[in-house]
């Protein structure tokens, strides 16, 4: 019988994954309703990427008149901050920071930010296309309207994509009570996360 192989079946292992976060820019703060709740629950999730030491990769679309990554968000320790104007955040500088940190591909990437149905989505079909697995942090991605965001959620989990939560990535990466980093993820996520107002996903 020959073994299936999908989303659901492996578990995030922190040396052989990479947070990428997309484009969540100074400019956007007055365009997207829930950037707050969006800024809330990705300064957790970088939080225990440190702590887990996940590398991350940051983009800026067009800083120039975009401005840069939000001030709220400690991202001092991304491997790379690098600026596009192409959608997808799959332009050659990531390439090659990828190539150096992983020497070749990371096995998963766990991605987030801003739109989710423009720069997010389109970073999404790269790495799905590259033959990355791909964690869609749903509660830290948005679109000006929460209907483009949602749907996009819809095809990218239709292509393969796991659609998760910030805490569900934190605690899949811990994956024990015994897990010596138990006690510096705990504060972290005791608190609630902040509510994006999803929508229920579709039996279709």
């Amino acid at each position: 019988m020959s073994k299936v192989r999908g989303p659901a079946l492996y578990r995030l292992v922190p040396s052989k994954t990479l947070f990428m976060l997309c484009d969540v820019q100074e400019k956007f703060k007055p365009a997207i309703p829930l950037l707050s709740s969006l800024i809330e629950n990705t300064t957790k999730l970088l939080a225990a990427g440190k702590v887990f030491q996940v590398p991350l990769l940051v983009t800026e679309q067009y800083p120039e008149r975009l401005g840069k990554t939000v001030c709220e968000l400690d991202i001092k320790h991304a491997c790379a901050n690098i600026s596009k104007t192409m959608f997808s955040m799959l332009v050659e500088p990531v390439r090659k920071s990828m190539t150096d940190i992983f020497g070749g591909k990371p096995k998963t990437v766990v991605l987030f930010g801003l739109e989710t149905h423009v720069c997010v989505e389109q970073t999404a079909f790269d790495l799905v296309n590259d033959g990355i697995d791909v964690w869609l942090v749903a509660d830290c991605c948005a679109s000006r309207l929460n209907q483009d965001r949602d749907l996009a959620l819809e095809r990218l989990r239709h292509i393969g994509c796991n659609i998760a939560t910030s805490e569900s990535v934190i605690f899949n990466l811990l994956g024990d009570k015994n897990n010596k980093s138990f006690k510096e993820i705990t504060p972290l996520v005791k608190k609630i996360s902040a509510d994006m107002q999803l929508c229920r996903v579709s039996k279709n």
